[in-house]
């Protein structure tokens, strides 16, 4: 049996299903559930942790101070990347960390292909004119023959190239682990890859920008531009500029830098926005959220408590 309190991050942990928090209950844990509904501020996790040995971790800011403030032994990040987390602070303040890289793959694609065919076919503009009225038929393009660059080719960017080859597109990798061909798929710098590109769609980890105002300049005009990673991975405001000057005939944006977004893409037209639900299907959650709760089970487990 687990003793001492187990802090939930995300604020959405269990409402697919209970039987994750039903499972931290079972096993001892005193759960400790977010009280604010959204992602906890830094303040807000120095007030929660204090007793908390185990964190079910979403996007929280895991910052070295606020580390070594806590009583932490395990923490389990309900989703893929680490990028919130100090890896390094951990290591050396004996926090385990683990996350669960499998789950949200085919939830992350099948939500990528989705909105791309959506935006190069005009749907969301069409549905609200229809929903106000007007019968106003646009004329999209089609996916077939087109050049598909994928940003990051791991397990999501794999999976996406593995949906979209049925399509009969043209698909090009940039990954800075990976050389040669993978899977089939050309894997090229990043610099020689976007002007081939017709579609760009984003799957890396991380927070470093990727595509700034100096790749904006590399882009074929008319290029669609989808991401699904990290919202640092795309300059929001050049984003919005080549826009307007036609350079980006579309985006979706599942992350931001700053979330909840509130910036000037809200009111730019050939966007669709969503807010951060690439894993947000009833399967995925029930199986990444149960992964986190084993994940931090067995990690207790293994330090003693």
């Amino acid at each position: 049996m687990i003793k001492g309190k187990v802090l939930i991050g995300p604020s959405t942990f269990g409402a697919a299903d209970r039987a994750p928090l039903d499972r931290l209950q079972q096993a001892g844990a005193e759960v400790v559930p977010n009280p604010y509904g959204r992602k906890l501020s830094t303040d807000e996790l120095r007030a929660l942790l204090p007793g908390v040995v185990g964190l079910i971790a979403g996007l929280e800011s895991l910052t070295r101070e606020v580390l070594a403030r806590s009583s932490l032994k395990v923490i389990s990040r309900c989703g893929v990347g680490l990028s919130n987390v100090d890896l390094k602070a951990a290591e050396d303040l004996g926090i385990t960390v683990r996350s669960t890289p499998d789950a949200p793959t085919a939830a992350v694609a099948e939500l990528t292909i989705g909105a791309l065919i959506s935006l190069m076919r005009g749907l969301p503009q069409m549905d609200r004119d229809l929903h106000e009225g007007r019968w106003s038929k646009q004329v999209g393009v089609q996916l077939e023959s087109k050049t598909v660059l994928l940003i990051g080719f791991g397990r999501i960017g794999r999976k996406v190239a593995s949906l979209l080859k049925p399509f009969n597109v043209r698909l090009l990798a940039v990954d800075a682990a990976l050389v040669g061909t993978v899977e089939g798929v050309p894997v090229l710098p990043l610099v020689k890859a976007l002007p081939q590109a017709d579609v760009i769609s984003l799957h890396a980890s991380g927070e470093t920008e990727i595509i700034g105002e100096r790749e904006f300049d590399l882009l074929k005009p008319g290029v669609f531009l989808l991401n699904a990673g990290r919202g640092g991975l795309v300059n929001e405001s050049v984003l919005c500029q080549a826009l307007e000057k036609g350079r980006v005939a579309g985006a979706w944006l599942d992350t931001f830098s700053r979330e909840p977004y509130e910036g000037p893409l809200i009111r730019a037209p050939h966007v669709i926005l969503t807010p951060h639900i690439g894993s947000s299907s009833i399967e995925c959650r029930r199986r990444m959220e149960m992964e986190a709760v084993e994940n931090l089970l067995a990690a207790l487990a293994e330090s003693g408590l």
